[in-house]
C-alpha cells in the first residue's frame, strides 16, 4: 500500500475576535459556529485511522478556545499527527503572556505555530504582538513562521521591512480576492503564462462539511465542485478516497489550471489576467465548463499534457 501523506485544515470554529478587511472567510456564512469538543476529538481519532498525518487548526481564531485546542493537540500528539495552529497573535500582548501561551501549546504537542500578519490584521492586533509570539517561539523551541498576507503593493513594503528588521521567519502570501477582499480593486497581474497548479489542501468546516480546498466553503455555488460531503453522512476515509480518486482534482494539482482553461478555448491573453483562485472559480463554477473538463479528463490522450 502506498503511504499517502494526508493532511487537512481543521476549522474548529468560525468565530474570530477581529474583522479584517481582506478576510476570505467573511462571506455570508455563519459567524459563530463551533464544533462540539467531544465530537471534534472523536473526528481527530477517526483521522488517525484514515492515515491523516497533518492537521492545521484554522478557520476563525482557534486560540479563542485555547483549552479546547490544547485537548485536540493532545490527541494529535498521542497519535503522532503533525499539528499546526493558525493565529492572529491577539494573545501575545506582552512577552510574558506570549511565553505562557507558547509554553502551553508546546507542552500540549503543537508542532508549528503559523502567525498571520498583514496591514489589515494590524489594524486590530498590534504588530508588537507578532514579534512577541515569534520571539517566544524562537526562545522556547517551537517551530513557527509568519504568513505575511500582501497584495504586493508598495504599501506593504514597510511591513515587510519591519519583519526583516526583527529577524522573523516569514513568507509572503497573496491576498485571495474572495470574502471581504472581493470588493478590493485588483492590481494588474504581472506574470508569465504559468501552469497555476494548486495543492488543494482539504478543509473541514465547523459544520463538518469537507471540501477539497480551504478557500472553497462559500464558493462554487453553481456546481459544488469542491464539496466532498458531510461527516454526519460519510466517513473521513471515504471522503479522502473521493478526493484522491477524482481525475479533475488530480489534474488541478499536477497539470494546472492554465492548460485546462486553454482547452476550453479561453485565449492565453485572458488566462494571464486571472489569479489562480479566480481562474479555478471561472473553470469549475460553470456547469458547461465543468462538463467539458470532465469529458477531457476521461479522454485518452489527455488534451492538457504534452
Amino acid at each position: 500500500m502506498v503511504d499517502i501523506f494526508r493532511k487537512i485544515a481543521f476549522g474548529y470554529s468560525t468565530r474570530c475576535n477581529i474583522k479584517c478587511g481582506h478576510c476570505l472567510a467573511a462571506d455570508d456564512g455563519p459567524k459563530n459556529e463551533k464544533m462540539d469538543l467531544i465530537r471534534a476529538k472523536a473526528i481527530v481519532s477517526e483521522m488517525v485511522f484514515a492515515r491523516v498525518k497533518g492537521i492545521s487548526f484554522t478557520a476563525g481564531e482557534p486560540l479563542l478556545f485555547l483549552n479546547d485546542i490544547i485537548e485536540l493537540l493532545g490527541v494529535c500528539k498521542k497519535n503522532g499527527i503533525y499539528s499546526r495552529v493558525v493565529t492572529n497573535g491577539f494573545w501575545a500582548k506582552t512577552p510574558q503572556r506570549a511565553d505562557e501561551i507558547v509554553s502551553e501549546l508546546k507542552a500540549a504537542g503543537l508542532s508549528q505555530l503559523r502567525i498571520s500578519f498583514s496591514r489589515w490584521h494590524q489594524k486590530h492586533v498590534d504588530r508588537e504582538n507578532i514579534v512577541s509570539a515569534a520571539q517566544s517561539s524562537q526562545k522556547l523551541g517551537l517551530d513557527y513562521f509568519i504568513s505575511f498576507i500582501t497584495d504586493f503593493s508598495k504599501q506593504d513594503e514597510p511591513h515587510e521591512q519591519y519583519l526583516r528588521e526583527n529577524r522573523l521567519r516569514f513568507f509572503p502570501e497573496p491576498v485571495i480576492y474572495f470574502g471581504r477582499a472581493g470588493d478590493f480593486n485588483r492590481p494588474r497581474v504581472f506574470t508569465d503564462y504559468n501552469a497555476n497548479r494548486c495543492d488543494m489542501n482539504p478543509y473541514l468546516s465547523p459544520q463538518l462539511d469537507m471540501f477539497t480546498c480551504c478557500d472553497a466553503g462559500a464558493r462554487f455555488d453553481k456546481t459544488g465542485f469542491l464539496y466532498l460531503g458531510n461527516l454526519n453522512d460519510y466517513s473521513v476515509e471515504s471522503l479522502f478516497q473521493k478526493y484522491e480518486t477524482n481525475r479533475l482534482y488530480h489534474a488541478v494539482k499536477t497539470v494546472g489550471l492554465s492548460p485546462m482553461a486553454s482547452s476550453l478555448g479561453i485565449p492565453a491573453s485572458e488566462i494571464v489576467t486571472y489569479r489562480k483562485c479566480e481562474l479555478c472559480e471561472k473553470l469549475f463554477n460553470s456547469k458547461e465548463n465543468l462538463a467539458g473538463l470532465q469529458q477531457s479528463a476521461d479522454s485518452t490522450p489527455s488534451p492538457w499534457t504534452r
